[in-house]
């Protein structure tokens, strides 16, 4: 069995990075040696992306992505983590919940959320589909990336975005076509959050362009174990946006 491609440093209490669509875990670059000060950290590539792009599932579901992640932990011999998941990863971090809930000591929604599309939301995958399919992935990564930036700061983070866009552009076109399909069709999770005996922190950026601030209310009241930390003047990328508040805050939380 194949096991996903992967990184492990530090030592004491496991923090399991999962990133995003269209990313590797080259983007937590910054954030793992950090945090490996502190805790055991181990990054990943979800199937279909970066070093495991071999190992899409076949059928992709947000699920079976999941289950990768799971073999990948039961294969390094870890029983417990806490997983930090950025948008995508986060939809992973809550199905592997769902399933194997002893294996869960926290969970960070960094800029994601437990909903499931929207009718609108499904159309703009739908699209978006038939997007990459007639000009490649080149070309929508270029379009993909920057508005994940709040705008009022573009000229800013031009180094992060072409950063990001090198990552996207390595991206075969089927993974980025199936994982949008599982992305579209995923179940909505609010009862994990609702339900989690384990704490639980909203990483959320005030002018996200891809998750509006207000779908968040409904999540972070249902429960008192949740934790909010809102970026003012930041979009979908507070790692790259805001780097020492959004780390210092994983480190807060990890560590309680």
């Amino acid at each position: 069995m194949k096991i996903l491609a992967h990184q492990q440093i530090g030592k004491g209490q496991v923090v399991v990075l999962i990133h995003g669509f269209c990313e590797s875990q080259e983007m937590w670059h910054f954030f793992s040696p950090e945090l490996a000060k502190y805790f055991k950290v181990i990054s990943l590539d979800l199937g279909g992306f970066g070093e495991s792009q071999d190992l899409l599932p076949e059928p992709c579901s947000i699920e079976h992505l999941a289950e990768q992640v799971k073999q990948l932990l039961q294969h390094l011999q870890v029983p417990k983590a806490i997983f930090v998941g950025h948008s995508l990863g986060a939809y992973v971090s809550l199905a592997l919940a769902e399933k194997y809930p002893n294996l869960v000591e926290k969970i960070v929604l960094f800029h994601s959320t437990a909903l499931a599309d929207s009718p609108e939301k499904v159309h703009i995958r739908n699209k978006t589909i038939d997007f990459v399919k007639k000009v490649g992935v080149e070309a929508y990564i270029k379009t993909f990336v920057s508005p994940l930036f709040y705008a009022e700061r573009l000229s800013e983070l031009t180094e992060s975005i072409s950063f990001l866009e090198n990552i996207g552009k390595k991206t075969p076109q089927n993974s980025i076509i199936k994982v949008i399909e599982a992305m579209r069709d995923r179940k909505n999770r609010l009862n994990i959050i609702k339900n989690a005996s384990f704490p639980i922190l909203y990483i959320i950026g005030k002018n996200d362009n891809a998750i509006s601030f207000e779908s968040y209310q409904e999540q972070i009241n249902c429960n008192s174990q949740i934790k909010t930390f809102i970026l003012e003047e930041t979009g979908h990328m507070g790692m790259f946006e805001r780097p020492q508040e959004t780390l210092e805050a994983l480190i807060q939380f990890c560590s309680l």
